[in-house]
């Protein structure tokens, strides 16, 4: 496999679909409309709205209303610009998102990431199934069909990746604009009753959740590459993804903020703060029905990155078995637990200084002369090296909250005489140590 370049738009049918094996030149069907709404889309969810606890911080040490507005949109902006670039790359090369980084790393060694980004999209698959039954539950006010609104959403998740452009098309044709009315009417219903500020004047804890906001939009990074690779121009690629994501991120967490505080800070109750409004179950069903549209992309994703490992597999093969686990998995687990929590750290600390490799070999080192995506690709162990720092960067400033893994890292913080401060951000510390390893380990010319 190699670099492709976009192929001239009257060249390709109105309704070509994705390639079923990887070592088929991608159609290049989506215009900045299409890209600009599928992201606008997943950055819609209602993962999002729980997740807004993350912003306003533990009960009783809250942030303030002003602090949880700008860490929002700051993570979000520095966040949504590194997605942009990983979207662009994808437009520049044609290629998947792991299949992108056997130019980085190497084939064989490119099938780490490619593990760790499956058990990532797997993960997100779930949660995203079991937020979709607890949003249904709470539009039919019943609590005993679990199971069957996990059953259907997973079986209209698995529908969905088997005509994955088609499935954008229907986003860019009329869910972008159901989603933007529902998304309207919640938010002057909700400022209507007012903004608590239990946090007024804290500051304390800012980076914390500009990381955590951070984490969430980088956790798109290795699945970007995998629908602009159908773009028509890289520019296209870039300003739709970082257009679409930024303000409907922006948008979903404030909202969960405001839903959250109304609902004295309990993430359990937030869906009661859109059903108690008039209408408020219509519009809840909009975002719920939506919500397939997130793990559609997690189970694509997840399919395309098994390409990476078994090329020659069709690709709606994949999709039919990772949606049937996904969908099991699911019906397994019953609710959130602290380990969402872990899981969104973990997915920052692994994936944002990966990304700063990946953006600098390809801009300011091997990439500049081109990568081969082949499966001859020669292994480029210094890379993975210059990743790994960055992951230890990143745990050493912000230790994953699992058990003895965060003993190791907090005992060495002791051993050093460490403590992280309000300005050490573990993202753009991690970003700058993989950014500027990968640069010291270019062979020189």
């Amino acid at each position: 496999m190699t670099a492709a370049s976009p192929s001239p738009v009257h060249d390709v049918p109105a309704r070509a679909e994705a390639p079923l094996v990887l070592d088929t030149a991608p159609p290049r069907t989506l215009d900045f409309r299409a890209l600009f709404s599928l992201w606008a889309n997943l950055g819609v969810s209602l993962i999002g709205f729980t997740s807004a606890v993350t912003v306003i911080g533990v009960k009783g040490a809250e942030l303030s209303l002003a602090a949880a507005i700008t860490a929002t949109v700051a993570g979000t902006a520095i966040g949504t610009s590194m997605l942009g670039v990983a979207a662009l790359i994808g437009a520049r090369t044609g290629a998947p998102a792991m299949a992108l980084l056997r130019g980085l790393f190497g084939t064989k060694l490119s099938y780490l990431p490619t593990v760790l980004n499956i058990a990532q999209c797997i993960g997100w698959g779930v949660y995203e199934l079991l937020v979709i039954a607890m949003g249904a539950q709470e539009v039919t006010g019943t609590q005993g069909w679990h199971w069957l609104f996990v059953l259907l959403a997973g079986v209209l998740t698995t529908v969905l990746t088997i005509w994955p452009l088609g499935s954008i098309a229907v986003l860019r044709k009329y869910v972008t604009i159901a989603v933007g009315i529902a998304m309207v009417y919640f938010t002057v219903q909700l400022v209507r009753q007012g903004v608590p500020n239990p946090g007024a004047g804290n500051w304390s804890g800012f980076l914390t959740a500009t990381d955590a906001i951070i984490a969430v939009s980088i956790s798109f990074v290795p699945l970007a590459a995998d629908y602009t690779r159908h773009a028509r121009t890289p520019g296209a690629a870039y300003w739709a993804t970082f257009s679409g994501y930024s303000l409907a991120q922006v948008w979903c967490y404030l909202l969960g903020v405001v839903a959250l505080l109304q609902s004295d800070g309990d993430a359990t109750r937030i869906f009661s703060s859109f059903t108690g409004v008039a209408a408020g179950w219509a519009f809840l069903l909009v975002l719920v029905v939506r919500e397939t549209d997130q793990s559609f992309a997690n189970v694509y994703s997840t399919a395309m990155s098994v390409q990476n490992l078994l090329p020659t597999v069709d690709r709606r093969l994949l999709t039919g078995g990772i949606g049937a686990l996904v969908t099991v998995l699911a019906l397994n687990i019953d609710e959130f637990t602290a380990s969402y929590y872990a899981f969104l750290g973990l997915i920052g600390a692994v994936f944002v200084p990966m990304f700063a490799v990946l953006a600098a070999d390809f801009f300011l080192g091997s990439g500049r002369r081109g990568w081969n995506l082949g499966e001859d690709a020669p292994p480029r162990p210094l890379m993975l090296v210059a990743w790994a720092l960055g992951f230890a960067a990143y745990q050493f400033i912000a230790p994953t909250a699992v058990g003895g893994w965060q003993e190791f890292w907090q005992d060495l913080q002791s051993s050093v005489g460490f403590t992280a401060q309000p300005w050490t951000s573990a993202s753009l510390i991690s970003f700058l140590v993989a950014g500027l390893a990968t640069l010291a380990v270019q062979p020189r010319r």
